[in-house]
């Protein structure tokens, strides 16, 4: 193999690792986000497990993030804004990413 083939293959498992991370820290994310939303709603135990689990699922509706907004905003009505959610997102994001950083290390 040369060396043109060892770097393209590199990159190619790390183009795979990153996407394999990102996926991993979007479905955390997702229900970090549904275990907050079901806080608001006042579920907590399994019915808030169980909304986390349905935030999670609500991500594959379509590609990116608006399936999962529709669903928490659509779930939260007015204890929630537009803003306030989508903050909470981005913030969760990182939280994720750094959990996900911790188990590897």
């Amino acid at each position: 193999m040369s060396t043109f083939d060892e770097r393209e293959n590199a990159f190619e498992n790390k183009f795979a690792h990153d996407a394999e991370m990102q996926f991993k820290a979007e479905a955390r994310r997702n229900k970090l986000l549904g275990l907050w939303a079901a806080g608001l709603m006042g579920q907590d135990g399994d019915a808030a497990a169980n909304y986390a689990k349905d935030v999670v699922k609500a991500d594959f509706e379509e590609a990116g993030d608006d399936d999962v907004f529709r669903k928490i905003s659509g779930d939260l009505g007015d204890l929630a804004s537009e803003q306030q959610i989508r903050d909470k997102m981005k913030e969760l994001l990182a939280v994720a990413k750094e959990q996900l950083m911790s188990e590897l290390s």
